[in-house]
């Protein structure tokens, strides 16, 4: 079903980059949802995974890990760890992977998950991923997998020059914009555009007003 998924839902579309669509294959989404959706794991499109929160579309996991060009070496902060899947995915593809959940039932089901499936390279934590997690700074890489209506400045301030953020923005919880943001010698941000999207939003004090 994961090489059906790679085939049909992956490579039919934009995802080239050889990597991403390896680990795609290697993970086991299944073993990431609820068992009552394991049947429906490898479909195109979200799953509930309880406590209001989804397991991201695969093509969406697939096409935010290929924007952060991974090589391998690099260090990335995930803010919303959810089901810990796409965790997984990063931790096939980079050195070092520094996720944070505020919602506690999630990150310690995600942990325990990565955990027994060998995920030494990949660090949960429970708290509110606005604020990134500074200890481990600079980050070459930053992935949002919540909706946010402003780029948190603290994450801003934990990437590293020449580093990229990928996130879903927008004024409203029913429309984001997924950009990849680059951070240059200057601290500013430059920005591209890659497609239209709806993420569940970021919750914590600095969520969503609407």
């Amino acid at each position: 079903m994961r090489e059906k998924m790679v085939e049909q839902q992956l490579k039919t579309r934009d995802i080239t980059d050889p990597r991403v669509l390896r680990a795609m294959a290697d993970v086991p989404r299944h073993l990431f949802v609820p068992e009552p959706a394991r049947p429906s794991a490898y479909r195109d499109g979200p799953l509930p995974i309880g406590e209001g929160q989804t397991i991201s579309q695969p093509y969406m996991v697939a096409i935010m890990t290929q924007c952060l060009e991974l090589d391998g070496t690099e260090k990335v902060l995930e803010i919303g760890t959810g089901s810990g899947y796409q965790a997984a995915v990063l931790g096939e593809l980079a050195g070092e992977v520094y996720t944070i959940e505020i919602v506690a039932p999630l990150g310690k089901r995600a942990d325990s998950t990565l955990a027994a499936l060998g995920y030494e390279n990949v660090h949960v934590k429970i708290g509110d991923g606005f604020h990134g997690w500074k200890e481990h700074a600079p980050y070459d890489r930053v992935m949002i997998t919540c909706a946010v209506e402003t780029v948190p400045e603290p994450l801003v301030r934990q990437m590293a020059v020449g580093g990229k953020m990928v996130l879903p923005i927008g004024e409203t919880r029913a429309h984001q914009k997924l950009k990849v943001l680059s951070k240059k010698p200057d601290g500013s941000l430059s920005e591209e555009y890659i497609l239209d999207c709806v993420f569940v939003p970021l919750t914590g004090d600095h969520g969503f007003e609407q």
